[in-house]
């Protein structure tokens, strides 16, 4: 399999906010991104993205066709989302650092739900695809489909395109 993995570019929020699943707007035209990007992606290939705003227009100059798919969301972060980080209770913050696979912030979803969601779309893929999504996408994708232990520590930058090749992240964050 051959996926190539595209973080969408960055999102108008304040530095500093925790957000997931809020469907947010960019900061700027992805135009230049996907002009960056294009040359790099295979032209026959099909392009999957992720509903939300970021995702989504880049996914529409990237391809005449992108297929969205809900799996593809973020992490819902619950009552957390659009909430300063150091607003947040640091009693749940350590529970959750304390065990980021299981933990689930106040009505929003643990990173085990993301994985095993992403994991049923990935279940689907034909062996050659594009994605456009967000950073914890990408890394459940890395964690799937080449074995990346360390997948919470992984780095995906914004705008960014990196490959899975055959069962290894071969690069990360070309543009």
């Amino acid at each position: 399999m051959r996926l190539w993995l595209i973080r969408h570019p960055p999102p108008a929020v304040p530095p500093g906010t925790c957000y997931g699943a809020t469907d947010l707007p960019l900061a700027d035209d992805p135009a230049s991104h996907a002009d960056a990007l294009r040359p790099l992606l295979p032209a026959d290939a099909p392009l999957y993205s992720s509903p939300l705003t970021r995702c989504r227009r880049l996914a529409e100059l990237l391809h005449p066709a992108p297929r969205f798919d809900e799996r593809l969301r973020e992490i819902d972060f619950g009552a957390w989302e659009m909430q300063p980080w150091d607003a947040l209770d640091r009693a749940r913050l350590d529970a959750w650092a304390a065990d980021p696979f299981n933990f689930r912030p106040p009505g929003g979803e643990a990173v085990a739900a993301l994985r095993a969601r992403v994991a049923a779309f990935l279940a689907e893929l034909p062996q050659e695809a594009v994605l456009v999504a967000h950073a914890g996408v990408i890394k459940v994708c890395a964690a799937e489909l080449a074995g990346e232990e360390d997948w919470f520590g992984l780095r995906f930058d914004y705008g960014k395109l990196s490959l899975i090749e055959d069962g290894r992240l071969v690069w990360v964050n070309r543009d």
